[in-house]
């Protein structure tokens, strides 16, 4: 029998803030609303793509992956849970910033051209390995930013919040599937879908440090189930 998706979950997540894959903890995020998903093709869909990275560099891949015919943002329905969902990006070709930077982490690594993610508040970006003075919007069509253009882009998303030189620092792995699922859990949350609230605080127990607080949230919620 094969094993459920939460247990491969927490196994994979067992490996530590980076000792884990990426593409596939958020494909076994996605395989909780389709359980009918087929984790391992949708991971030989990410080594096709890598295959069409020509020439190997940054430019390579935003022209692939964000060129005519690419993957987008999608604006017009941003809270659509199937933006977060990995399955459905690379299916429709459209997502969030993160599930955006999910596919060109996991597509340049296949293909040689290393990227960071960058959780930067409200908006999460790309960081080239090469050159980390270089960053990557894979939601507005794979742009090419500096470091002024991330602090002028938060200055006008937060309202002219603070702004503090380590929200470029680049993102764990485990940093990554904790904001997917954040996300996710705000979604549940605003549609009062009680069902995926469940699935996705499941998972958030897997990762360490959750606040105690949103352990007792799930405690409770698993209870009016059972």
């Amino acid at each position: 029998m094969a094993e459920h998706p939460t247990e491969r979950f927490r196994t994979l997540l067992a490996g530590g803030s980076n000792g884990f894959a990426l593409d596939e903890a958020c494909l076994l995020i996605a395989a909780h609303a389709r359980p009918s998903l087929d984790v391992e093709g949708a991971l030989s869909r990410l080594d096709v793509l890598a295959g069409e990275i020509l020439p190997p560099t940054l430019d390579g891949l935003r022209t692939a992956l964000f060129g005519p015919g690419g993957f987008r943002g999608n604006d017009q329905e941003y809270y659509d849970p199937a933006n977060s969902y990995l399955d459905q990006v690379l299916d429709r070709r459209v997502g969030i910033p993160i599930t955006l930077a999910v596919v060109a982490i996991e597509v340049g690594r296949r293909a040689g051209v290393p990227l960071w993610g960058v959780s930067m508040p409200g908006h999460f970006l790309l960081r080239d390995k090469v050159d980390p003075n270089v960053f990557v919007d894979p939601f507005n069509g794979g742009k090419i930013l500096g470091v002024g253009d991330c602090r002028r882009m938060h200055h006008t998303m937060s309202g002219g919040a603070p702004w503090d030189d380590s929200f470029l620092n680049p993102a764990s792995k485990l940093a990554i599937v904790a904001r997917v699922l954040s996300n996710l859990k705000s979604v549940a949350s605003a549609r009062d879908d009680l069902g995926m609230l469940q699935w996705v605080l499941r998972l958030r127990q897997c990762i360490p440090g959750v606040a105690e607080q949103e352990r007792v949230e799930f405690l409770r919620l698993e209870a009016r189930f059972n």
